[in-house]
């Protein structure tokens, strides 16, 4: 009953507001869900709970998300990327402060959202996002490997080896090879639920014996019910959880925001980040409050979402409802599912979420946004931690931004007839650029009257105000008049103590202000 009003009320007036393809989308929502089943399941072992928690969370977040997200199409659940930080606070504290920290970073991305902080994901550089997108699609293809190992009788693993492992690898390359080939016979329905549903039938039909989703875990069970975190309402509880939450939020909101980037590319449309931001913090707080783990976009689901045409918001509340439906009805079919025809569908994902035209333009990239590209996928594959690689790629970027910038800074030099030496400067005064500036001038050697020019240059910030300070106090100490001209108003009144010495001609000055000043260009 309580999906009957989820689907009357939510998803009807969906329905009649916009013109979607429902054919399309049930389809790609169904089979998004057979998708995110085995990735839940490992994600939710992964992060020391329950598969049945993971499973919830997916559907409360994917739901929410779908209704109420940024990006139509964009599919969320409890993510890998999420559950690698929570590791040590469930080994350490249990569950329950688990709850505590996913509803506190629920509240955490609807400040940012709120806030409209996602307009920043805009800094991010196009090399950062191809490494962000190549590490993730690494991450995807290594997830699956593990569905190449088997457990025995002792606990331990060990690698598929001699017929299970040919068999395995023999499903996968036929589910692969449905995907790959379909399509150029019809477009009716998705490549990947045939591939599924075909293997899957020659598995059960045939009587082989090869692993299957009841081989990670069950998955029977009941929908997420409201649960409040069974924790101390105390500053010690806030001061354990708050930094987790924060680390999450920050995950979550940079995988999030840099997948929805890569859906505007694909689809040729543009979602909204804030909206997005909002969305992904309701879906984590109400997956807090009611047992769950945290989640954001997963690009691999998502993947498979628009590969099989879902491009609206009905594909991801059809996959939320399936996963409930695969819990409380499906559980016996869904875990008969051979684990192959799922891998060969999500290596399908891997090739076409890597960015084969970042290797395609190499030699034509500059060598700093190589690395840099190189640099975030190796972090984002070996660390897992999308946020610290997206950082560090943006810093690289901006620190080489800033070098190459600071060489650009020149000045060219001339006497008048009046005896008057000109520096007529050139490219931009900041931080990166006073030391080149400083060594432009020879102060000893100039005549008793000085003039730069700043008519080509801008003053950026503190940085370039301070070079400007004291070059001015190093004329004044020479007994010599330096005339600072095309100054902006922010930099006149900066400059105050040097007042006596500078002359601004106001008439001329550009208007534009000093960056860090407070002031809007």
């Amino acid at each position: 009953m309580p999906l009957f009003s989820v689907f009357m009320f939510s998803v009807i007036p969906y329905l009649r507001q916009y013109q979607v393809n429902v054919k399309n989308e049930v389809l790609a929502g169904l089979t998004t869900a057979l998708a995110l089943v085995p990735e839940v399941v490992a994600f939710a072992l992964l992060a020391h709970i329950s598969p049945l928690v993971g499973i919830g969370s997916a559907f409360v977040i994917c739901l929410i998300t779908s209704l109420f997200g940024g990006r139509p199409g964009m599919i969320s659940g409890a993510a890998g990327s999420v559950a690698v930080v929570i590791v040590s606070l469930v080994v350490q504290h249990g569950a329950e402060y688990l709850f505590a920290a996913v509803a506190l970073m629920g509240l955490l991305q609807i400040a940012v959202g709120l806030l409209r902080l996602g307009k920043f994901i805009r800094l991010v550089p196009q090399p950062v996002v191809y490494g962000f997108v190549n590490g993730l699609a690494l991450i995807i293809f290594m997830a699956q490997l593990e569905q190449f190992k088997v457990r025995d009788a002792a606990g331990g693993e060990h690698w598929l080896s001699g017929g299970p492992l040919l068999l395995m690898a023999g499903l996968v390359a036929l589910t692969m090879a449905i995907v790959y080939f379909l399509p150029k016979l019809t477009k009716a329905v998705p490549a990947s639920l045939v591939a599924i549903a075909a293997v899957s039938a020659l598995v059960i039909g045939g009587g082989l014996h090869t692993k299957s989703v009841g081989d990670i875990a069950s998955i029977a069970g009941g929908l997420p019910v409201f649960h409040m975190p069974q924790v101390p309402l105390s500053w010690a509880t806030l001061t354990l959880v708050l930094p987790y939450a924060v680390i999450m939020a920050l995950v979550g909101l940079t995988e999030s925001l840099l997948t929805l980037t890569v859906v505007d590319e694909m689809t040729e449309t543009r979602g909204r980040g804030n909206q997005d931001c909002v969305a992904q913090g309701l879906a984590n707080m109400a997956s807090g409050l009611t047992g769950g783990m945290g989640g954001c976009a997963m690009i691999g689901q998502t993947m498979v979402n628009l590969e099989s045409r879902g491009r609206g918001r009905l594909s991801g509340v059809v996959a939320a409802v399936a996963l409930a439906l695969f819990v409380v009805a499906g559980a016996p079919i869904i875990e008969r599912l051979p684990l192959a025809a799922l891998v060969g569908v999500m290596f399908m994902v891997v090739i076409a979420t890597f960015e084969w035209a970042s290797l395609r333009i190499l030699r034509r990239m500059p060598l700093t946004d190589v690395l840099v590209m190189l640099l975030v996928t190796l972090v984002t594959a070996v660390s897992q931690n999308l946020a610290l690689a997206v950082l560090l790629g943006v810093i690289v970027s901006a620190l080489a931004f800033a070098w190459e910038n600071a060489k650009r800074i020149r000045a060219r030099k001339y006497t008048d007839e009046s005896g008057v030496k000109h520096y007529e400067i050139y490219g931009p005064l900041f931080f990166g650029s006073v030391q080149a500036f400083g060594e432009k001038f020879d102060v000893a050697g100039d005549p008793a009257e000085v003039v730069i020019d700043f008519k080509d240059s801008r003053v950026a910030d503190m940085s370039a105000i301070e070079a400007l300070s004291k070059l001015t106090e190093r004329y004044h100490r020479a007994g010599k008049t330096l005339h600072l001209r095309h100054l902006s108003p922010d930099c006149r009144k900066l400059l105050g103590k040097a007042s006596s010495i500078i002359e601004v001609n106001i008439l001329e000055d550009p208007l534009y202000t000093v960056a860090g000043a407070g002031v809007t260009y």
